[in-house]
């Protein structure tokens, strides 16, 4: 508590910076919402999060990572009348499961489904762990912008309260949920993203929520397996969805899915090859590009792919924390 606190005066002392609007709901089918999450300068993601209304209440698929970011899931359960019932994380990313602390604080009955992934994450050695020791351990920089210190603090503010990562509901293995009294079929993609990832068909709509087995302008692979999360983006293109919900970016078509799913194998290739980062980078962005906002996401796309590849070859082809090689 006392890293917390002294996080937190060092950002108060300093040049207050403007708290981001909540992100406008947006309905894509119906009884089926998104809230789209953003990559703000200087501050962590908030991954996207879909709404299900369903007769028991709402089904929210992932809670963002910031307070404005929740604070737009409870002003949609409060302007709908309907509790939150059910909350399924993607993955236990903090940018996707942040937020399910303050939603469980507001609706208590609300239960947390998502695979036990998270568990090597919190333990010792593990990912979160690790950058838990990290965050600890730097000296406060007093040049830093005001954001660094808020973001530092809201992550030490979730890694105070572990349990509301952890499901209530664990989820091993694919297969129809009734979530809420909505029925939907619930994914486990093994070794992907993550050691375990949760998307979401629901038969109805013909809507996929994919999480970030699709994250625009780039796939970030720090925790990944990229052969097993190619072979989950087979899987989901073998499904007859018509829209697809990325963890990071717009509204996918099967179009545009499919220029992602072979933009990412063709990535996948170039890494596993001789040829130079920027080689693999500049093929990436062209790959995507049309996906890409502009020059912005042009450029981002290109130096995180660069990075990627270097990331990724240094560490064997994958992740030095995925399972499998």
């Amino acid at each position: 508590m006392r890293i917390v606190a002294l996080v937190i005066a060092l950002a108060v002392a300093q040049s207050p910076t403007p708290t981001p609007a909540p992100p406008v709901p947006q309905a894509i089918a119906a009884d089926t919402y998104l809230i789209p999450g953003a990559m703000l300068p200087d501050r962590g993601p908030d991954g996207n999060t879909v709404v299900f209304t369903a007769p028991a209440g709402l089904v929210v698929v992932d809670t963002g990572r910031h307070p404005w970011h929740s604070d737009a899931i409870l002003a949609f359960a409060a302007m709908r009348r309907q509790p939150i019932a059910a909350i399924v994380n993607t993955h236990w990313h903090l940018d996707h499961s942040s937020g399910n602390r303050r939603l469980k604080a507001a609706h208590p009955d609300a239960r947390v489904y998502t695979t036990n992934a998270v568990d090597r994450a919190l333990a010792p050695g593990g990912f979160l762990a690790r950058s838990l020791a990290a965050a600890r351990a730097q000296a406060p920089d007093l040049k830093a912008p005001p954001t660094r210190a808020e973001e530092t603090a809201l992550f030490l503010a979730t890694m105070e309260a572990p349990q509301a990562l952890r499901p209530d509901v664990a989820l091993a293995a694919s297969g129809p949920q009734r979530l809420a009294g909505r029925a939907l079929s619930v994914r486990v993609a093994d070794d992907a993203v993550t050691d375990a990832d949760v998307w979401i068909y629901d038969e109805a709509t013909r809507v996929a929520v994919i999480g970030d087995l699709v994250t625009l302008p780039a796939p970030f692979f720090e925790t990944a397996c990229p052969a097993r999360w190619e072979a989950a983006l087979e899987a989901v293109w073998a499904t007859p969805f018509t829209s697809a919900v990325p963890g990071h970016g717009a509204l996918m078509t099967r179009d545009t899915f499919d220029t992602y799913r072979r933009a990412f194998g063709a990535f996948r290739a170039c890494v596993g090859s001789d040829r130079t980062p920027a080689d693999c980078a500049a093929g990436w962005t062209s790959g995507v590009g049309a996906l890409l906002a502009g020059d912005d996401d042009r450029r981002q796309a290109t130096a995180y792919a660069r990075y990627y590849v270097e990331f990724l070859r240094t560490n064997g082809g994958a992740s030095p924390d995925c399972r499998v090689k």
